[in-house]
């Protein structure tokens, strides 16, 4: 009797794990997920937007064909497998590489995913009149054909020993063909109902966007793995800054998840005490930057000149003479910008190309030091001559700078400490700063982005997908210089346009050897240093924080950091 006694409960104890695991299985069983990115979104439509912050909150919906993942590893998404040279899926002359997606994807609204949405994404950013902002992804693709509803060959112009530029990371995912299909072109940005709310085939799918404020997502009920995503719903909230976003998760338990927490490191260690959660970090490509303009941003110029290259008759007063950004570099103690910014979070460097470390240059590590009394010399016989009030001019021209950057304490501390070194070799320098959803916003009309620079420099965060840098180093090819004609989606932000630079770009466009990819690589990276287009500050960690309570989260340093939100859970 007691041993059927036991049976039974041994039966019954079996029943509810069953029940258990089946409710642990279900879609949506976590209820609502928190996520703070203070710097709001301002579209949901990768392809208009450069900013990590409109990226990364698409990437809930729209995927690529493959992603990297927390290692640096390129993993399949949308694709069955990663083409390579062995498998046959990338031709041996390297002038195609086909990829075989996955049979078991629909859309959000239940229509199948082909081959012919794969092949519409490629047409809708090569559209000349579109101003596509991930188009070096694309370089020397010639076509893309459906070969079936599930494969597709994409054609290079020429051989490409790294094919996996198009389709391959957060920036440049695939977007649907019936939704998409009526906004090409100049079309693009005035389409949006698609822009704010696209369909996809990730985890999730947007129920509200509320631009520069915030998105409700909920759980896509045709994403292919049925257990997943754990969360029904999503808040996805924008706005505030770095140091109340820490505080919403690490002090408050208000939100799970915040993003980009640039803020003193003695706070963050303060706010990780209170123990409702951690921090993850991790070094990519992430860099610091100084943009130094080449153009004339004078507001007297109008629209219609106002820092545009104009073939280069539109060259910047003083910033255009090497001498000046030289000397600007020199008079820069970046150990002390990491020192109050960063600490463990931060490096100097003098690379806007600091990993992998194959590919990182020595060339520039003058840098490291100050050197104001070098900085003042290389004035001094520049011509660039103190007047009455201490701040150098030449022939009429004073050295004058307006100085930008999105708000945050750490930029504005940055800034700041930056003005007082430059005063030392008499620059006069005036600091502006502005609301981040706007500076890295996506909007052609607005005169206070990033990509309009309306200031002599300008201050910022950039890295790229992945561990091959062609197409980031192909950001400063002539081409890629924004303008009305692109809708300001160029990324070639300096507006240096350098012949030598574009045909080292041709040559890595075209190199197999990793050794020999690696030295013209780091040829590029010395070009844009050397030529002072952009000014190096600090190679920076990834810095995001967690409640405790939220597991599954793979800090991601090579793509976005919501890559696998499809496994985050409680």
């Amino acid at each position: 009797m007691l041993g059927k006694c036991v049976i039974g409960l041994a039966i019954a104890a079996l029943a509810v794990a069953m029940l258990s695991t089946s409710a642990q299985a279900e879609r949506g069983r976590d209820g609502q997920l928190k996520i703070l990115y203070w710097q709001a979104v301002s579209t949901v439509n990768p392809y208009l937007s450069g900013g990590t912050k409109d990226i990364e909150a698409a990437s809930l919906v729209l995927e690529p064909l493959a992603r990297y993942d927390d290692t640096g590893t390129m993993i399949p998404a949308l694709a069955a497998d990663i083409p390579s040279v062995e498998n046959g899926g990338v031709a041996a002359d390297l002038m195609s590489i086909t990829w075989p997606l996955r049979p078991d994807v629909v859309w959000s609204d239940g229509t199948p995913f082909t081959a012919a949405d794969v092949v519409f994404s490629a047409e809708y950013c090569l559209n000349e009149e579109m101003g596509c902002n991930p188009l070096s992804s694309f370089t020397d693709v010639t076509g893309v054909e459906a070969l079936d509803d599930h494969t597709v060959r994409i054609q290079f112009g020429v051989a490409k020993p790294f094919p996996y530029g198009p389709f391959v990371g957060s920036n440049a995912p695939i977007i649907q063909k019936a939704q998409f299909e009526n906004c090409t072109g100049t079309r693009a940005q005035t389409c949006t109902e698609q822009n704010f709310g696209p369909i996809g085939t990730g985890p999730f799918k947007v129920d509200e966007f509320r631009a520069n404020d915030v998105i409700v997502f909920s759980a896509n009920e045709n994403y292919r793995e049925p257990d997943k995503p754990a969360f029904a719903t999503v808040t996805f909230k924008g706005g505030g800054d770095a140091t109340s976003a820490a505080r919403a998760v690490l002090a408050t338990g208000e939100f799970d998840y915040a993003w980009n927490l640039q803020i003193e490191p003695e706070v963050l260690e303060q706010m990780v005490a209170n123990g409702k959660g951690s921090v993850v970090a991790g070094f990519g490509t992430m860099v610091e930057r100084l943009i130094v303009n080449q153009t004339n941003n004078d507001s007297d110029l109008g629209k219609d000149k106002r820092s545009l290259y104009l073939d280069g008759t539109n060259p910047h007063p003083f910033l255009s003479d090497p001498a000046v950004s030289r000397a600007l570099s020199l008079a820069i103690d970046r150990q002390i910008l990491v020192d109050f910014g960063y600490g463990a979070a931060g490096q100097v460097t003098c690379n806007v190309l600091p990993a992998p470390p194959a590919y990182t240059s020595t060339a520039n590590d003058a840098c490291v030091t100050q050197n104001i009394e070098q900085a003042n010399r290389i004035l001094d016989e520049a011509g660039w001559l103190p007047g009455d009030d201490g701040v150098r001019e030449k022939d009429g021209v004073r050295l004058s700078i307006l100085y930008q950057t999105s708000t945050n304490s750490v930029r504005q501390g940055t800034q700041a400490l930056i003005k007082q070194m430059w005063g030392q070799i008499g620059v006069e320098t005036e600091l502006r700063n502005i609301d981040a959803a706007v500076f890295f916003g996506g909007d052609p009309a607005s005169p206070d982005t990033y990509m309009k620079f309306y200031a002599d420099i300008q201050m910022y965060t950039n890295n790229f997908d992945g561990v091959d840098p062609e197409a980031y180093m192909a950001n400063w090819m002539c081409s890629e210089i924004p303008g009305p004609e692109n809708q300001w989606l160029g990324s070639n932000i300096s507006r240096a346009c350098n012949a030598e630079y574009d045909a080292l770009a041709a040559e890595l466009a075209v190199t197999a050897s990793l050794e020999d990819r690696a030295a013209i690589a780091m040829r590029m990276n010395d070009v844009i240093v050397q030529n002072q287009y952009v000014i190096p500050l600090i190679w920076r960690a990834k810095i995001s924080a967690h409640a405790n309570t939220l597991k599954g989260v793979r800090m991601n340093a090579w793509d976005s950091e919501m890559w696998n939100v499809a496994d985050w859970h409680r």
